[in-house]
C-alpha cells in the first residue's frame, strides 16, 4: 500500500462528468486518501448525499465570474438555457484559474484530477503537482478526437490487430450529428488531447472488455500508457444505496416484472415540443405500461399543456410523463422495469450495461452517436431509434425499436438480450470493478511516492 495522498478534483461543471468524478473520490477516500473537491455551489447539494465519506471529500464550492452570454445564476451545463453551448461554462473555468492556484499554494496536494481545462498539467507542474486526465467520454470519443482530418465513422487506422475497425460509417442523421459534432465540438477535443497529452498520468472511464481496441489505438497515437479505471459506479450490491421514492415504488409495483418501458434522456436533452409529443406517443403506441422522465420540452412551462391532445386519459393508470429529476439507477433495479429507452451519454450508457432491461437508444449529442454505434452495431447488446435525415424520429419508428426488443418472439430482441447479459456478466463478474479501481489506485499511489523520493 502506497502512502497516503491528497488529491483535488477539477471535473467540468456538468452533472455527467461531476458524478462519476465523485464515484472515483468515493472509492480513492475508502483507501485512505483525502480529496477536495471542486465545484459550484448549488451543485454541491445535489452531491454531497452522493458521497460516501463526508470526512475524507470535502467539497470546496467556487463562484463563476461573469461570462458574456452566461446567464446569471447559471452553474452548471444543466444551468444553460436552449441553444446555448457548454463553451460558456468552460470559459468561466478557466477564469478561475487564479483561485485554483491560491488553493494549491496554501493546501499543497499531490494530485489534481481534470478533464476539460487544458491548463491545468502546465499549472500543476509550477507547484510540484502531479495532473491526472481522467476522461469519463467514451474511448471511441477519444479516438475519434485524436484522429485529425476524419469526417465520418470511427478512425480510420491501420487494419492490424488491435486496431478498431473503420467499417462503420454514419448515415442520415447520424451524419449530421457527427457533423455538427465535429465542428462545433472542435474546442470540446482540443481541449481533451492538449489535456491528455500534457498530464502525468492519463486515464478513461472505460474497460478492455467493451472499448479495448480503442484504448490501444489511443495508446498508440499518444505514446504513452493510459490507465482504464472501469465503468467507476457504486458495486451493484452496495448496502448504502437508499431505496426507491415511495411515489415510483407503488406506481411500478403494479405491473407485471419486466413489463415496464422507463425513458429518460438526460439534464442536457431539452426537445421541441412537437418533437416531445411524438415520443409521448411512440411510447403509447408500444401498448406497454411506461415512465418517462425528460425536461421540459421548448416553450413549455408544465408538462401538462406540452401533452398531445388526451393522451393523458388514454394512457391513464400505465403511463406517466415527469418532468423531474428521478433515481434512474434504483428504477432501473426495479423488477418491474424490462426496458430503458435513453439517450447513451456516458452515465446511461453504463447504467443500462449493468441492468438487465433492454436497451434502446436515442443518441442526441455527437459522442452518444458514436457510442451507440459501438454498442448497437459492434457489440450488440441494444437497437437505436430510426431517424429521417432531418434528425427527426417518428412515434412508430420509436414504437417499433422498442417492440423489437420487447416481444418475445422477436429474433433481433433475443439477440440483443443474450450478447447484453453475457457482457453484464462480465461487468459485474465478482473482482472486475474493484480490481480496474485496485489497479488504478495503486498507480496513482506510484507516481506520488516517486514524486515525493525524487
Amino acid at each position: 500500500m502506497g502512502s497516503k495522498f491528497h488529491a483535488f478534483m477539477y471535473p467540468c461543471f456538468a452533472f455527467g462528468h461531476m458524478i462519476p468524478y465523485l464515484h472515483l473520490a468515493n472509492i480513492l477516500a475508502e483507501k485512505g486518501h483525502h480529496i477536495t473537491f471542486l465545484l459550484p455551489k448549488k451543485a454541491q447539494k445535489q452531491l454531497e448525499s452522493l458521497s460516501l465519506f463526508p470526512d475524507s471529500i470535502i467539497f470546496h464550492p467556487l463562484t463563476l465570474p461573469p461570462v458574456e452570454g452566461l446567464p446569471v445564476g447559471a452553474e452548471t451545463t444543466a444551468d444553460l438555457p436552449p441553444n446555448t453551448t457548454g463553451k460558456l461554462i468552460s470559459d468561466a473555468m478557466d477564469l478561475l484559474r487564479d483561485q485554483i492556484e491560491a488553493k494549491v499554494r496554501v493546501l499543497k496536494p499531490d494530485l489534481i484530477f481534470f478533464d476539460l481545462v487544458p491548463w491545468v498539467p502546465e499549472m500543476a507542474k509550477e507547484f510540484g503537482v502531479k495532473s491526472v486526465s481522467y476522461q469519463i467520454v467514451s474511448a471511441a470519443c477519444v479516438a475519434i478526437a485524436l484522429a485529425p482530418g476524419v469526417e465520418l465513422g470511427f478512425p480510420q487506422v491501420p487494419q492490424q490487430p488491435g486496431y478498431p475497425s473503420s467499417k462503420v460509417a454514419f448515415r442520415g442523421h447520424d451524419a449530421n450529428l457527427y457533423s455538427i459534432f465535429t465542428n462545433s465540438h472542435k474546442r470540446f477535443f482540443s481541449r481533451i488531447i492538449t489535456g491528455l497529452k500534457n498530464s502525468d498520468v492519463a486515464s478513461i472511464r472505460t474497460c478492455a472488455e467493451i472499448e479495448g481496441k480503442y484504448c490501444s489505438f489511443i495508446e498508440r497515437e499518444c505514446q504513452r500508457k493510459v490507465l482504464l479505471t472501469g465503468p467507476m459506479f457504486p458495486e451493484p450490491q452496495e448496502k448504502s444505496v437508499k431505496p426507491l421514492e415511495d411515489q415510483w415504488n407503488q406506481w411500478l409495483n403494479r405491473f407485471e416484472p419486466g413489463s415496464v418501458v422507463f425513458c429518460a434522456l438526460g439534464s442536457q436533452t431539452i426537445l421541441e415540443k412537437d418533437q416531445f409529443q411524438e415520443l409521448c406517443l411512440g411510447m403509447e403506441l408500444t401498448g406497454l405500461p411506461f415512465l418517462v422522465a425528460v425536461k421540459l420540452p421548448r416553450g413549455s412551462s408544465t408538462v401538462q399543456e406540452a401533452l398531445p391532445e388526451g393522451f393523458e386519459e388514454r394512457v391513464k393508470g400505465r403511463g406517466i410523463v415527469w418532468g423531474g429529476w428521478v433515481e434512474q439507477p434504483l428504477i432501473l433495479s426495479h423488477q418491474s422495469v424490462g426496458c430503458f429507452v435513453n439517450h447513451c451519454g456516458s452515465g446511461s450508457m453504463w447504467e443500462s450495461l449493468v441492468s438487465d432491461c433492454q436497451i434502446v437508444f436515442i443518441p442526441q449529442l455527437g459522442d452518444q452517436v458514436l457510442t451507440t454505434k459501438l454498442l448497437s452495431e459492434e457489440l450488440e447488446v441494444s437497437v437505436k431509434v430510426h431517424r429521417e435525415d432531418s434528425g427527426w424520429f417518428s412515434k412508430e419508428s420509436l414504437r417499433d425499436a422498442v417492440k423489437s426488443v420487447m416481444d418475445k418472439d422477436s429474433e433481433i430482441g433475443n439477440l440483443v438480450k443474450r450478447n447484453h447479459m453475457k457482457l453484464k456478466e462480465t461487468l459485474v463478474s465478482p473482482g472486475l470493478l474493484s480490481g480496474y479501481a485496485d489497479k488504478f489506485v495503486e498507480a496513482l499511489e506510484a507516481e506520488v511516492n516517486n514524486t515525493k523520493s525524487s
